[in-house]
C-alpha cells in the first residue's frame, strides 16, 4: 500500500491513507477514487448532510459477497477534535450515541477516507429529531421487476401529491430502485408522515394490486414493487442523495427529472436510470442540484381524509408502454368508472335495444 498522503483541507491537515487500495474490485475504482468523489461532490452533497445525525456504512476491505462491511453511527473516539457530533438518545441501546454531522468539506473527506462507501442522513435536522422535514417512498422492487417498474409506480405517486398541490423530487437509490422525496419543512412529526406514507402504499397497493405490496415480506414481493413507507421514522436512515452505493461498480444515488423517469418508463430502459460517479460529476456541472428544492420548499402534509379523491386522479396519460410481457397497458391506467357511471351506462343500452327491431324480436 502506498504511504499516507497529508492534505491540507481548508486549514485542516488530514492523513489519508491506502488511498490506492481497490474499493471496488469489478472496476479497479480505488479508495482515492473514493475520497475524489465526495470532494468533487462535496458542494452540492454538503448542503444535504449539514446537521443531521449521520450513520456510516463502512468497506474497510472493499466491496464483496466475501468482504465484511458495518453500519457506525457512534463518532469514532480517534476523530479529531474539530468534527461537530450530534448526542442522540438511543432506546435500544439504552445510552447516547455521539452522530457526526458532516457540516463540511474537511469532515467529509475524513469520513471518506475511513472508507465509508455509503452515507445515510436522518431525515430530521439534529437540532429537532422530532421533526422530519420531508416525506419518504423508497420504492423496492422484487425481481425480476426492476427500476422501470419502479418509474410507474413513482409517477403514481407523483399525481398523488400533485393532486394535494405539493411538488415531489425523484432520485435513484443507486442500487435497484427509485425513491420520491417529498420537502414539508412545516411542523410535522413522524406520528403524521409514517401514517400518511403508510395509507399512500395501501392505497396504491388497492388500486394496483398486480404491481404494488406494501408488505415487506419477501415472500410477496416476486415481480412486484414494494413500496417502503417505514423509513419515515426517526429511529430510520436513508441513503442521501449523491452518496455512493456499494455495488459491483460505483453506482450513486442521483437525482433525476420526472421527465427522465417517465422516458425510462417509455422506453423500458433502466439503464436510464444508472448513474455511476463519473456521470454524477457530469450531470451536476450540467444540470446542478436537482433537489435543491428539497432542501427548503415549505409544503404542508395533507390531511389522510383527502386520500380518497387523490386516488381519483393517479393515472392520467395516454402514452402506452409495453409491459413485460408484450402486453400493451397505460402509462398512469385510470380507475375503472364508478357504480353509478356503470349503472347509466347499461340503462342507455338497454333502451337504445329496445327501440331497434332487432330487440323487438327477441322479446317475442
Amino acid at each position: 500500500m502506498s504511504a499516507p498522503t497529508i492534505v491540507d483541507v481548508q486549514g485542516r491537515k488530514l492523513k489519508l491513507t491506502n488511498l490506492d487500495k481497490i474499493l471496488y474490485p469489478a472496476t479497479g475504482f480505488t479508495k482515492g477514487e473514493v475520497v475524489d468523489y465526495y470532494a468533487r461532490i462535496a458542494p452540492v452533497l454538503l448542503p444535504h448532510l449539514a446537521g443531521r445525525p449521520l450513520t456510516m456504512k463502512r468497506y474497510p476491505e472493499g466491496v464483496g459477497e466475501d468482504h465484511e462491511y458495518f453500519f457506525e453511527k457512534n463518532a469514532p473516539k480517534f476523530r479529531p477534535d474539530w468534527i461537530k457530533t450530534a448526542p442522540v438518545w438511543s432506546e435500544g441501546n439504552n445510552r447516547t450515541v455521539n452522530y457526526i454531522l458532516a457540516n463540511d468539506l474537511p469532515t467529509l473527506v475524513w469520513i471518506a477516507n475511513l472508507a465509508s462507501i455509503e452515507l445515510h442522513p436522518s431525515l430530521s435536522l439534529a437540532a429537532d429529531l422530532e421533526t422530519p422535514t420531508m416525506i419518504v417512498f423508497d420504492l423496492d422492487p422484487g425481481p425480476p421487476a426492476n427500476i422501470v417498474q419502479c418509474a410507474q409506480v413513482g409517477l403514481w405517486v407523483h399525481d398523488i401529491f400533485k393532486h394535494f398541490g405539493l411538488q415531489s423530487f425523484p432520485k435513484t437509490s443507486g442500487s435497484k430502485g427509485l425513491q420520491i422525496y417529498v420537502p414539508l419543512h412545516t411542523k410535522t412529526g413522524y406520528d403524521q408522515t409514517k401514517p400518511f406514507a403508510n395509507a399512500i402504499a395501501r392505497l396504491l397497493e388497492q388500486e394496483y394490486p398486480g404491481l404494488v405490496v406494501s408488505d415487506m415480506k419477501k415472500a410477496v414481493r416476486t415481480n412486484k414493487i414494494f413500496v417502503d413507507w417505514s423509513q419515515n421514522d426517526r429511529h430510520k436512515t436513508t441513503i442521501s442523495v449523491y452518496s455512493l452505493r456499494a455495488r459491483a461498480h460505483p453506482t450513486v444515488s442521483t437525482p433525476v427529472t420526472w421527465e427522465e423517469v417517465e422516458q425510462a418508463l417509455k422506453k423500458k430502459d433502466a439503464a436510464r436510470l444508472l448513474f455511476e460517479a463519473k456521470d454524477v460529476l457530469a450531470r451536476v456541472e450540467k444540470m446542478g442540484d436537482l433537489f435543491e428544492p428539497v432542501l427548503k420548499l415549505q409544503q404542508k402534509l395533507p390531511q389522510l381524509a383527502g386520500l380518497a379523491a387523490a386516488s381519483e386522479t393517479v393515472g392520467k396519460s395516454e402514452d402506452e408502454p409495453v409491459s413485460e410481457d408484450g402486453a400493451q397497458q397505460p402509462l398512469r391506467p385510470t380507475k375503472a368508472p364508478t357504480k353509478a357511471k356503470e349503472n347509466a351506462r347499461k340503462k342507455k343500452t338497454a333502451a337504445a335495444k329496445a327501440k331497434s327491431p332487432t330487440s323487438k324480436r327477441h322479446r317475442l
